[in-house]
């Protein structure tokens, strides 16, 4: 299909909304479904301090329950961390295979552990092993070590990490969540960490493995079971990670997707490990039995031509960063909420993988997820003689007004 073909097709599947400062802003329809703040909400997490169930597709929240108190969430801290650690992968600066060497600091700590050794190497992809699974506070450490040079500098990336995603009940203090001062957590900034974790791909592979293990092929290997059960006996659970001390009690966020449909639920402060995962489980059986989410577009998916200026091409495609999936309320045909595509003003040169757009998805009138829309190729600047060529074509197609 040619360019003009993938713009005409376009223009049948979107409406034109108008110009904002330049930019094409387009609305997918259809736009509505019936108001939301009507509908029935549901009593969950009867023991939890606090809770949250949202569709990480969307952004949209099913049920909340004091989700933003300030909470102590244990090893759920590592949820960031390993965040930061495929961050720093996908941007090129460390690679799941470097050799870690561990510190004494890192072997110092108590708690959940692989019992690392001052020393002793490790790759960073079993370091993960050891986080996600066996939630591990050495494994953590000596990760953080080595993507940020020490554990403090880590941790302000951590903080950092939190301001760039907006939230504001977030303070971290350490790597992996063991008591400390100052150092907590929401149920709601906990989902949205989650969620950013796993948009990355193959993160599941270590959030979702149910066991594993070390040192392999040594005289001291190491059996790793996952600390969050509920990914061996839930349909779907793929992370994300669990979290006890005696002052926070039992914590969880969870992770579970069927089809294209992915949730996030997050307890903290349950009583027990069998309340906390019995009241996720009726959580997520909730979302799953009244919703299911339809992709709009997949991630690298062409979603429009853009209009390049000067550029020796007149545009560029934009794919999709990610997929964009609607929300849909089972028992109703009609897709819940607004996709709006938005096109920034364009003058060459553009850069492969440069952000020239976003796609916005919105519930009841709100913002609730926002993809970045990329450059699929570079575009030069046009020549001088191009430009004189151009103007001279138009000028014969279609005449020169006084």
């Amino acid at each position: 299909m040619n360019s003009k073909a993938k713009v005409h097709l376009l223009k049948s599947r979107l409406l034109a909304a108008g110009l904002a400062g330049g930019a094409i802003l387009f609305i997918f329809q259809p736009i509505a479904y019936g108001a939301q703040s009507e509908e029935w909400k549901p009593t969950l997490a009867a023991h939890a301090k606090a809770a949250i169930l949202l569709d990480a597709g969307t952004g949209t929240v099913f049920f909340a329950k004091n989700e933003h108190a300030h909470l102590p969430i244990a090893s759920v801290t590592k949820v960031m961390t390993m965040l930061l650690i495929y961050e720093a992968m996908e941007k090129g600066q460390v690679g799941m295979q470097d050799m870690v060497r561990i510190s004494d600091h890192a072997a110092s700590m108590g708690g959940s552990q692989i019992y690392l050794k001052p020393g002793e190497t490790m790759t960073l992809s079993d370091l993960m092993k050891g986080i996600a699974m066996a939630s591990a506070n050495d494994a953590a450490v000596a990760a953080a070590e080595y993507v940020a040079g020490s554990e403090s500098n880590f941790v302000s990336k951590m903080n950092e990490k939190a301001h760039q995603l907006g939230l504001r009940d977030t303070h971290f203090v350490n790597t992996n969540g063991l008591p400390a001062p100052q150092h907590y957590s929401s149920a709601y900034d906990v989902a949205i960490i989650s969620r950013e974790l796993m948009m990355h791909e193959g993160v599941t592979k270590y959030t979702g493995a149910y066991s594993d293990h070390l040192r392999k092929n040594t005289s001291n290997p190491f059996w790793l079971v996952n600390t969050n059960k509920l990914v061996h006996f839930y349909q779907g659970m793929d992370g994300v990670k669990t979290g006890y001390t005696s002052e926070s009690k039992f914590c969880l966020s969870a992770s579970a997707k069927r089809g294209e449909f992915r949730l996030i639920a997050v307890a903290l402060g349950e009583p027990s490990s069998a309340i906390r995962n019995a009241e996720v489980v009726e959580m997520l059986n909730y979302a799953f039995s009244e919703y299911g989410a339809k992709t709009i577009y997949k991630k690298g998916q062409v979603v429009v031509m853009a209009p390049v200026a000067k550029g020796e091409s007149e545009a560029v495609a934009a794919i999709a960063k990610r997929s964009v999936t609607q929300l849909i309320k089972k028992g109703d045909p009609h897709p819940m909420g607004q996709v709006i595509t938005e096109i920034y003003p364009l003058k060459a040169p553009v850069k492969k993988g440069q952000v020239i757009g976003h796609i916005s998805v919105l519930q009841q009138g709100h913002t609730t997820a926002r993809i970045p829309l990329l450059a699929i190729a570079d575009v030069k600047p046009v020549t001088w003689w191009e430009m004189l060529g151009r103007s001279l074509h138009k000028m014969f197609l279609f005449g020169v007004k006084e």
